[in-house]
């Protein structure tokens, strides 16, 4: 599979760079970002954190505003920042022009209602499809760790529990945590799975953990003063 380079940056030592992908997964073109820590050129594999971002963000949010590349040159450590939905021409959007919903807001999910289930595979794109892109075209190794924020802590969560074996760690900054109780949780599934709530279980953290076969150790850090955290978020 071919990569597009779109930008490249020298940061820490390393290399900040874009690319340009067709998936087969979503049936669209996709861009990420990846920062190649200064290990990167000398040689062997090195461990990818692939981080999610949460509603209406792109792969640029994390790799702009977080200032993770300092500590990734340090640990000799990949990042991987996918975008958070499939987008381009044919792929649907929320049809109010709302911004919870559709562009923006795939929620790493396999979606089985029309007319998203053609597109909007993020699940499938992050944990199989995207790392194989990376294993295949950088120096990446098999080590991976998953993280996010908001949706992306509950995509970071949910990739984890239901694919035991495939990271060595995962954490989630202010996740939605219990997305089958909240708003934005119940508008997502309720139209990428349907009305049937049973199916929902399966995407929803504070469920999956109660029947998880792997201990990993999972990490959650919520402020205290989020404006999501009664409503939405919900941790506890």
């Amino acid at each position: 599979m071919s990569l597009e380079n779109l930008s490249c940056q020298k940061s820490f030592g390393g290399w900040h760079k874009r690319y340009k992908h067709h998936s087969q997964v979503l049936g669209c073109d996709m861009v990420f970002a990846v920062y190649l820590p200064p290990q990167a050129e000398q040689g062997g594999k090195l461990p990818v954190l692939y981080w999610l971002s949460g509603l209406t963000c792109t792969d640029e949010n994390f790799m702009h505003k977080a200032g993770a590349q300092r500590m990734a040159a340090e640990l000799g450590l990949i990042i991987v920042a996918p975008d958070t939905s499939p987008r381009g021409p044919g792929v649907p959007g929320d049809p109010d022009g709302a911004w919870d919903f559709g562009l923006g807001a795939g929620f790493y999910l396999n979606a089985t209602q029309e007319p998203w289930a053609q597109h909007y595979r993020m699940h499938d794109y992050v944990v199989n499809e995207l790392p194989e892109l990376v294993e295949a075209h950088f120096p990446a190794s098999h080590k991976r760790g998953i993280s996010g924020h908001s949706m992306g802590g509950h995509g970071a969560l949910v990739c984890a529990l239901r694919n035991p074996g495939r990271y060595q760690s995962v954490s989630a900054f202010a996740p939605i945590s219990n997305p089958m109780d909240c708003p934005w949780g119940q508008k997502a599934f309720s139209r990428y799975l349907g009305e049937e709530r049973s199916r929902w279980r399966e995407w929803d953290a504070s469920i999956l953990i109660a029947e998880a076969t792997e201990k990993l150790p999972l990490l959650v850090d919520q402020g205290d003063r989020d404006d999501f955290l009664a409503g939405q978020l919900k941790p506890e």
